[in-house]
């Protein structure tokens, strides 16, 4: 009778909220994760604009007062490039997981050269000029691993009296890296990618 009905409405009643509940819980969880990407995107972002900002500083004010040096001694200081990895290798340190590369198909710096994952970025940014940037997820050997990369493209003239050809170069330059790698390089070409990687652990554990 009345005991049978009240049982099977408790039990739908029980049911409905399972249902509700775990549907919430689904839902926060699909929020956090999405906060959590949010998160990991500023962080990039911002290392992007660190390295950046290394950059033109270096561009701006160290290289001319470095340039009337550069016959007799290379001062790696000077390139651009060079002070953007220093500056963000040192951040870093405090922070494993999290790295700027200026990954190229042909660097003069050995360091610089393209793993098999990013000459993937580099070629997407070759076939499509109108790519500016990417954001996507990797495995590391830290765990997930989110990266943000925009092309490195020779805007400026001044980059190829290193790039062009080894006799136009610093012969201080080619004391140390020689001529096999770093030349020939174009106007307006993309010769690599800017890469930055945060790992996604840090936020979603948070």
């Amino acid at each position: 009778g009345s005991m049978g009905l009240r049982l099977k409405f408790n039990l739908v009643l029980i049911a409905v909220f399972l249902i509700g509940f775990a549907a919430a819980g689904a839902i926060s969880r699909q929020l956090l994760q999405d906060n959590a990407r949010d998160e990991v995107v500023r962080n990039a972002r911002l290392m992007m604009e660190t390295a950046l900002s290394a950059r033109s500083y270096t561009i701006g004010q160290i290289k001319p007062l470095l340039d009337p040096r550069l016959d007799e001694v290379f001062l790696p200081q000077s390139v651009s490039a060079y002070a953007a990895t220093e500056i963000l290798s040192a951040v870093q340190k405090k922070h494993p997981g999290y790295s700027y590369k200026e990954a190229t198909l042909n660097p003069t710096n050995p360091r610089d050269r393209v793993t098999d994952w990013e000459a993937d970025i580099v070629q997407q940014f070759r076939q499509d000029g109108a790519v500016k940037e990417l954001i996507s997820e990797r495995s590391g050997a830290t765990g997930r691993l989110l990266y943000i990369a925009h092309p490195i493209q020779i805007t400026n003239a001044a980059c190829l009296a290193c790039h062009s050809v080894p006799a136009a170069a610093p012969a201080s330059m080619l004391k140390i890296y020689g001529e096999a790698n770093g030349f020939g390089w174009k106007h307006n070409e993309i010769v690599g990618a800017q890469v930055v990687t945060v790992p996604m652990d840090v936020p979603v554990q948070n």
